[in-house]
C-alpha cells in the first residue's frame, strides 16, 4: 500500500514538472516603492508591482512590457476589467485587483513571455516584464483627491509612467527594440498608451505594441440597452481619465467613447497589432448578454459553452461578430497595423503556451499566432487575416467556463 500511494505522488510530481516545463516558470515580483512618493499608487495606495524576467544573450538590450489581464484575476464578488464608481473600487481595494499587498509573490511565465526558443523563437530572450493591474482603470486615472471615506486612489495613469520610468533605469533606457502589450484590460492598455509609450523611449528604439482581447466594441446588449458604453462613462467619469486618453478622439467625441479601441486605434501612429476572437468570451458574456440584460438566465449556459447556445443566440453572436469587424475595418489595409482576428470563442490568446505556440495552436491561414506576431514585428512580412464565421475554424480552442465565475 505503502509503494502504491508512494508511486502515485511520484507520478504527480512528474507531471507537474513535466507542465512546468511546458507551460512556464515562475518569476518573482519587484515593488516600485519609489512611486509612492510621486502618488503613483494602487487602488489603496500600495506601490505597483511587477515581475520581471530578464533578457540574455542576443535579448538583453530587447524589452516586451506586458500589462497584465482581468480574466486571471477575476475573483468571485469582485469584479472584471474595471471599477466605475466608489462602491465597485472598494469590492477590489483590499484584494488583488487594487493592492499590491494581496498580490503573490510569484506567478508563472508562458506564451509570448516564455523563455524558452522553441516556445517564444521571436522574444524568448528579451526582458520581459509582466505588470501587475491594479487601478480599475486600464492605467488611465489620475484623480489628486482622496476621499477619507473610501482612501481610494485614482492614479492608474501615473502608476504607468512610474512602471516605465523604473524599468528605464534598469536599462529600457537603451532598449533597441521594445514592445508595450497586454491581454483584456491590459491590451486594452497597450492600446489607449501605445504613443505615450512610444514617447518615453529613444527615438531610436523600434516600437511596437500588440494588444490581446483589448479590443471591446461598444454595441448594444441583448435587451438593446446600451450597457457597455454606460459602464465607461462611469469608469472614465469617476477615475478623471479623460485627460489622460488619446487627443486624437477627445477633441471630437465624448471621453467615454474614447476607451473604447474603434474610435481611437485608427489614429495611434505607434504600429500596432490586434490578436482578438471576433467571438470574445468576455464580451459575449459581459457587453453583449451581461446578467442585467438576461434577469431569467436564458443565456447562462450558453455563455459557460458555446455548444450549449441555441440558434437564436448564436444568431445574436453572428451579429455581434459582424459589429466586430465593422469596428476593425478602419484598420484593414493599413501598413503599420497587424490583425489576427480568430473566429473562436476565446479571450486572451498569447499568454497561454496552448494557444500562443504549440502543435495544436489556433492559426489563420496556416499561421499561429506566435508567427504572425514574430513576423510582423520583425518586418519579415505583415500580418491581416480574419477568420471565417463559427463554427469553421477546427484550430480555436474555445473556452468552457466555471459556472460560477463572476462577470462584470
Amino acid at each position: 500500500m505503502a509503494n502504491a500511494r508512494s508511486g502515485h505522488w511520484l507520478s504527480i510530481l512528474v507531471f507537474a514538472l513535466i507542465l512546468l516545463e511546458t507551460e512556464g516558470f515562475y518569476v518573482g515580483i519587484t515593488y516600485v516603492d519609489s512611486a509612492v512618493a510621486k502618488g503613483a499608487v494602487c487602488l489603496d495606495g500600495s506601490p505597483p508591482a511587477y515581475h520581471m524576467d530578464k533578457g540574455f544573450g542576443a535579448g538583453i538590450n530587447n524589452w516586451l512590457v506586458h500589462i497584465e489581464d482581468i480574466e486571471k484575476l477575476e475573483e468571485k464578488g469582485k469584479g472584471g476589467g474595471w471599477c466605475n464608481n466608489a462602491t465597485t473600487c472598494l469590492a477590489r481595494r483590499d484584494n488583488r485587483l487594487g493592492s499590491s499587498k494581496k498580490m503573490v509573490k510569484q506567478i508563472a511565465f508562458s506564451g509570448m513571455l516564455s523563455n524558452k526558443q522553441k516556445f517564444n523563437p521571436d522574444f524568448y530572450n528579451w526582458n520581459k516584464i509582466k505588470v501587475r493591474y491594479c487601478d480599475g482603470a486600464s492605467f488611465t486615472g489620475d484623480v489628486e483627491e482622496v476621499d477619507p471615506k473610501t482612501n481610494l486612489h485614482y492614479r492608474g495613469a501615473r502608476v504607468f509612467l512610474a512602471v516605465i520610468e523604473d524599468l528605464m533605469a534598469k536599462g529600457m533606457e537603451n532598449a533597441e527594440n521594445a514592445v508595450l502589450s497586454g491581454c483584456s484590460a491590459g491590451g486594452l492598455t497597450s492600446i489607449l498608451h501605445c504613443d505615450k509609450f512610444r514617447s518615453l523611449l529613444p527615438v531610436t528604439t523600434k516600437v511596437k505594441c500588440f494588444a490581446d482581447a483589448g479590443y471591446f466594441i461598444n454595441t448594444r446588449d441583448v435587451s438593446g440597452a446600451a450597457h457597455i458604453e454606460g459602464f465607461y462613462n462611469e469608469v472614465v467619469a469617476t477615475h478623471g481619465s479623460a485627460k489622460n486618453l488619446p487627443a486624437s478622439c477627445t477633441s471630437s467625441l465624448k471621453p467615454g467613447l474614447c476607451f473604447f479601441p474603434q474610435h481611437v486605434a485608427q489614429q495611434i501612429e505607434t504600429p500596432l497589432f490586434i490578436i482578438n476572437a471576433a467571438y470574445d468570451s468576455w464580451q459575449i458574456k459581459n457587453i453583449l448578454a451581461p446578467g442585467v440584460a438576461d434577469p431569467h438566465g436564458t443565456w447562462h449556459y450558453c455563455k459557460l459553452d458555446i455548444k450549449d447556445c441555441s440558434s437564436s443566440q448564436i444568431e445574436a453572436m453572428q451579429d455581434f461578430r459582424l459589429q466586430f469587424l465593422s469596428a476593425i475595418k478602419g484598420l484593414i489595409g493599413s501598413p503599420t497595423k497587424g490583425l489576427f482576428i480568430n473566429s473562436c470563442y476565446a479571450h486572451c490568446q498569447t499568454e497561454m503556451q496552448e494557444t500562443w505556440l504549440r502543435n495544436d495552436s489556433p492559426q489563420l491561414g496556416g499561421t499561429t499566432i506566435a508567427k504572425a506576431v514574430g513576423d510582423w514585428y520583425f518586418d519579415r512580412s505583415p500580418f491581416q487575416k480574419i477568420d471565417c464565421a463559427y463554427p469553421c475554424d477546427s484550430t480555436c480552442h474555445n473556452r468552457v467556463f466555471d459556472p460560477h465565475e463572476q462577470e462584470l
